[in-house]
């Protein structure tokens, strides 16, 4: 099962829708172009149900294979947002739209997505039905969990549920998967630290808030380095620090700073977030000042099914005809683990070669990769609803 002849055929019109959504990028779910766009293709292929607005924009297609005696029912998922980023990549395709673009190459897997569903709705070889679902608002909206919750599961009976995103620094045609743990769960917290405000020249009348916050910052990094097992993995990130003034003689009354948590596990995931409202608070007492903690759970840990990790790496390794790399854990999110909390099913990279990374500026999805993930989406249908 390498890379199929007829995605060598079909690449300069992907290429094209490829292009297209990275030249119009749209954020969280106002994907309205896009999804229109995925829609009226999904009808011009001939797909047997085409179903727009589930999980308020996303989109959702059926292709029926040739039987349905099995009745097995597989979902490939592929997401469409980009994000708020200017664009520094100078392709002739960038981006059209200031501070907005394709940075994470949704734009390639909504691509590759509807190349695989034009092969499928072809050809039909396979016995039970597929199920294509184009996801908004990946990029920290939640919208897997919206879809989920709009009954996509149910709705179509799917029954086990795959997905894809490309990744740099692995090489074009190669994969990459691994079970149980991959993405990590990703919080946020909001800290707001109070003192007496006043005058920098006598600081002994006032509390300082800045030097509290500053001493906190520090202090959360205790989580990692003392209070979980060195073995499990945990970060702790703050990301910014204001004051509510930035005159050079006053001492503020009020600093607040946020970052983010990852980790890989529920027992970690609790200690952190208990260890961080003890620290936050105990600091800022320890100055005089107080502290009060706005927590906010993200998405949860991505974690692949055994056996449908087993099934995804082998219709890899088929396309790319070498065995599939061992993954290593993510710590970014992925919001594909409310689908896998739904239904089994499995989360695989496959190579974007030596680009930008994802999420900066330069970061654009590589062309070349679109015939074998075209194939592992057909691939992964035709593999587990053979046709009889």
């Amino acid at each position: 099962m390498p890379a199929r002849n007829r995605f060598a055929e079909l690449l300069p019109e992907i290429i094209a829708w490829r292009r297209d959504f990275h030249e119009n990028p749209e954020l969280m779910f106002e994907v309205h172009r896009t999804a229109g766009l995925v829609a009226e293709r999904l009808r011009a292929f001939g797909c047997d149900e085409v179903v727009e607005g589930i999980g308020r924009t996303g989109v959702v297609g059926v292709i029926r294979g040739r039987s349905d005696s099995a009745g097995r029912v597989v979902g490939l998922r592929a997401d469409m947002d980009a994000l708020p980023i200017i664009e520094a990549t100078g392709a002739p395709h960038a981006s059209k739209v200031p501070g907005r673009m394709h940075a994470c190459g949704h734009d390639g897997h909504s691509a590759m997505l509807l190349g695989a569903a034009k092969y499928l709705a072809e050809t039909r070889n396979f016995d039970g039905t597929a199920v294509v679902i184009f996801q908004p608002a990946e990029e920290g909206g939640g919208g897997g969990r919206v879809m989920c919750e709009d009954g996509l599961m149910d709705r179509w009976g799917i029954q086990e549920v795959y997905g894809m995103h490309n990744w740099p620094g692995l090489p074009v045609g190669r994969f990459a998967i691994r079970p149980g743990p991959f993405f990590a769960a990703t919080d946020q917290f909001g800290i707001e630290i109070t003192g007496r405000g006043g005058h920098a020249a006598k600081p002994h009348e006032v509390v300082d808030p800045t030097v509290a916050g500053a001493q906190l910052v520090l202090a959360l990094q205790t989580i990692a380095s003392r209070n979980v097992d060195p073995l499990k993995s945990l970060v702790v990130s703050v990301t910014a620090f204001r004051t509510e003034s930035e005159a050079f003689n006053v001492i503020p009354q009020t600093v607040r700073l946020r970052g983010t948590i990852r980790t890989l596990e529920a027992d970690v995931r609790a200690l952190a977030e208990a260890r961080l409202h003890a620290i936050a608070e105990h600091t800022a007492a320890a100055f005089g000042a107080a502290a009060k903690v706005d927590f906010h759970r993200g998405y949860p840990v991505m974690a692949n099914h055994a056996a449908e990790t087993r099934h995804a790496a082998a219709v890899a390794a088929e396309v790319s005809g070498v065995p599939v790399e061992e993954a290593p854990p993510v710590m970014g999110g992925e919001d594909f683990a409310y689908m896998l909390e739904a239904r089994p099913g499995a989360y695989i990279l496959m190579g974007n070669c030596d680009t930008a990374g994802v999420h900066h500026p330069a970061y654009d999805f590589n062309d070349e990769a679109i015939p074998a993930g075209c194939s592992w989406f057909a691939g992964m249908v035709e593999a587990r609803m053979p046709a009889a």
